[in-house]
């Protein structure tokens, strides 16, 4: 088993900005636990929240995008695997690995399934019931094809491995179910509910279900004020716009906070996290951050999806209509027996997604693909169809803006 691996980062990670960021930077610690030489390299700019790579060994590179200079750099790097950090990434990138080191094992880490998110969103701006049909779209076509072509691809929720193998029919042999890797709760002490008061909702507002959860929330907000009196409720998130300032109102106790430094120091000083995100996929790890310090939520069925087998678990409530939201926010704000019952099993639920299980299935499904991998992509021979060249619009689109480039 060769210990090189070479990640391409859609953007460089920001594990204090969103869960994508820390979810990519988890993988990467995982093969460094196991020995390995990371590099990863993206051709976006970095901020000043980019995590220091370096700090943890991982080397870096910047990259052009469409451009030959990525072909001598793999190349002469001679990567083990390589790791597209979401499907756009492995449009972008796949063809130009196979072609300068064709022995390297390709991984898709698909963060969540774009094309179920962007069918809820649809649905919900047009008012419509998400039905199944609404999955049936050209960037389901993109995304599947960009998993086909992978040796792996890596999943983050139960719900998405089941809608792939049972609708979609992609093999299983081709998936790998890792969701978040949690740590178990700590000893550490935690606020009680006499000590927390107020309401709490973080997210990164470049993640359109963020915004939108806002705007659900600066909507319900009223009635809830109507019951609780002067309770106030205080939205945090990285890069919130001018849209999301427009809405804070001091005087409503709706208040925008912006970036939180610490996320999890944040949500525990809160009693309760609302969470009416009305579409998206995968996991959130504003959950995770909530869990670990004792707080928790009122959330929507579709927040909660994949991180549970039933809603009973659930560290606090899950609703289906407005009217059962209203009661259910102020049952666990004002009753303390109910609230207590609900931190309990915040730590409850950490102490039961041990840390390594998925991870160490993970490792042991890789070096079972290394001594086979020319009879595993044989067997998937859907994915070999998708290289041939009728099919690799997005290689010679690059191809051809990079021509363009060289003339002007």
């Amino acid at each position: 088993m060769g210990k090189r691996m070479l990640v391409i980062g859609l953007v460089w990670p920001e594990p204090t900005s969103s869960a994508a960021g820390w979810r990519i930077i988890q993988i990467m610690q995982l093969f460094i636990q196991q020995g390995f030489e990371l590099h990863f390299c993206s051709a976006a700019s970095k901020s000043e929240f980019s995590f220091p790579l370096e700090n943890l060994g991982i080397k870096e590179q910047v990259i052009q995008l469409n451009d030959a200079s990525f072909n001598k750099y793999v190349e002469e790097l001679k990567p083990d695997y390589v790791l597209f950090d979401r499907f756009m990434i492995e449009e972008q990138y796949s063809w130009r690995v196979k072609e300068v080191c064709p022995q390297a094992i390709r991984i898709l880490d698909t963060e969540d399934l774009h094309f179920l998110r962007q069918a809820r969103q649809d649905a919900y701006k047009k008012n419509l019931e998400f039905t199944q049909e609404m999955l049936y779209s050209d960037l389901a076509s993109r995304e599947i094809a960009s998993i086909l072509r992978s040796d792996l691809s890596l999943i983050i929720s139960t719900y998405e491995m089941n809608l792939l193998t049972e609708q979609f029919h992609i093999s299983p042999s081709l998936l790998c179910y890792l969701p978040f890797q949690f740590e178990a709760a700590t000893a550490s002490k935690k606020l009680g509910f006499e000590e927390r008061q107020n309401f709490v909702f973080i997210g990164n507002f470049i993640h359109e279900p963020n915004w939108r959860t806002v705007v659900e929330l600066k909507r319900l907000w009223p009635s809830i004020r109507k019951r609780l009196g002067k309770v106030e409720l205080h939205i945090y998130g990285a890069y919130p716009t001018q849209k999301v300032w427009d809405l804070n109102k001091p005087a409503e106790g709706f208040m925008v906070k912006g970036r939180a430094e610490d996320a999890k120091e944040t949500l525990g000083r809160y009693r309760v996290l609302l969470a009416p995100i009305p579409f998206g996929a995968g996991l959130k790890g504003k959950f995770v951050d909530a869990f670990s310090v004792g707080t928790p939520s009122v959330s929507s069925q579709v927040a909660t999806e994949g991180m549970m087998r039933d809603e009973h678990e659930w560290p606090g409530f899950i609703y289906d209509t407005d009217e059962d939201f209203l009661y259910k926010v102020v049952q666990l704000y004002q009753d303390e027996n109910t609230w207590l019952n609900a931190h309990t099993q915040c730590e409850n639920k950490l102490n039961s997604w041990r840390k390594d299980d998925q991870s160490e299935v993970f490792l042991k499904r890789l070096q079972e693909i290394a001594p086979v991998l020319q009879q595993n992509r044989n067997r998937n021979f859907i994915g070999q169809i998708l290289w041939n060249n009728q099919f690799a619009s997005s290689k010679y689109m690059s191809l051809w803006i990079e021509a363009k480039q060289k003339v002007l």
